[in-house]
């Protein structure tokens, strides 16, 4: 492709490179225009002998169907695209899902010159109609090796980008702590870990509540957690007035007694930290800090959406949520950021 200035009575056909204004300062042509005679003569008319241009060469693609063949290429079941317009074309999910995105070829395709395509990160739950990623072909006209090359890093697995649909679960919560405290656990996390469960598409469908005071309550919650599972939990979560405090703690201890295995307790996340992860059988079992009573995002919006999607975590995929994991902090944690001592 080519752009750069000529003058006017040559830029008949030829595309606006900038946006021109009139006498009024408002806009007069919007750059990308194909210029007509009747632009030449306006233009001239208002004094103008040169105007920049693009002018498309063989083997060029224009922008729109630049863009059109890159979003095809790259997208896979749940998915839906707009039209192009402006060389670009927005993703948009069709279903509730977690999006899916092969980040390493990502990084190949935006090496190609001229052709962008950013999403959202990995492993974010999307409802339908959101935007998930935008295709944008930067110049007016990118050459045909350039979308060739990004057909074929396409082709070379399943989908760049796809979405897996998230299925209904029938969702446990073990509440525990003082029984005299049992009002305020129930009324203070029920609300917010219902709201999250629903917003995924699964429900609350089981809510116990075990009183932990001596070893009993350790007795009783493993023998808890068998049952919830028996009884086709899709997943159980723990959370009460203390937070899992070691890796030998109440909860865990309880995760091992009933046959089930820790997968890692604590997480480079804040809010969020004092997370548990483990598994009866297939069953996930999130051991849910405190902060989960809020609705800002914490550690568990992380990683619930991939629990219920049926992703087996391990502690790699709770260690990697470091970059990015110092998130706002929430009004319900007993000791903010911003009030510890220097």
């Amino acid at each position: 492709m080519k752009f750069g200035p000529i003058p006017t009575e040559q830029a008949i056909g030829k595309i606006l490179g900038h946006n021109v204004a009139g006498a009024d300062g408002r806009r007069l042509f919007r750059k990308g225009h194909p210029l007509t005679p009747n632009d030449i003569t306006t233009l001239q008319e208002m004094g103008r002998s040169v105007v920049y241009v693009a002018e498309l060469e063989a083997g060029d693609v224009g922008e729109n169907e630049a863009a059109r063949r890159v979003a095809t290429a790259v997208t896979g079941a749940g998915l839906a695209l707009t039209r192009p317009a402006t060389g670009r074309v927005n993703v948009k999910a069709a279903v509730l899902g977690i999006l899916r995105v092969d980040a390493a070829r990502l990084a190949r395709l935006n090496s190609q010159v001229g052709i962008t395509l950013a999403t959202l990160l990995a492993n974010t739950a999307v409802h339908p109609r959101k935007i998930v990623a935008t295709v944008k072909i930067i110049p007016y006209a990118v050459p045909e090796t350039a979308v060739t090359a990004v057909e074929a890093i396409a082709a070379e697995a399943g989908p760049l980008i796809n979405i897996t649909p998230l299925p209904t679960h029938r969702a446990a919560l073990i509440l525990s702590g003082s029984p005299a405290a049992q009002t305020r656990i129930v009324e203070s996390f029920i609300p917010p870990i219902r709201h999250r469960l629903e917003a995924l598409g699964s429900t609350l469908a089981i809510v116990d509540f075990i009183p932990l005071e001596d070893e009993s309550g350790e007795r009783a919650l493993a023998q808890k957690l068998a049952k919830q599972v028996a009884d086709g939990a899709g997943l159980v979560i723990l959370a009460g007035e203390t937070a899992i405090m070691d890796r030998y703690d109440i909860a865990p201890r309880a995760v091992e007694r009933a046959g089930g295995v820790v997968i890692c307790f604590g997480a480079p996340v804040d809010p969020g930290n004092l997370l548990m992860l483990a598994y009866l059988g297939k069953i996930p079992v999130l051991g849910a800090p405190g902060c989960v009573r809020s609705p800002k995002p914490n550690i568990v919006d992380l990683v619930l959406p991939r629990l219920l999607v049926g992703d087996r975590l391990t502690q790699l995929d709770i260690v990697s949520l470091g970059h990015g994991g110092l998130l706002e902090d929430v009004a319900e944690r007993p000791l903010p950021r911003n009030k510890v001592i220097e």
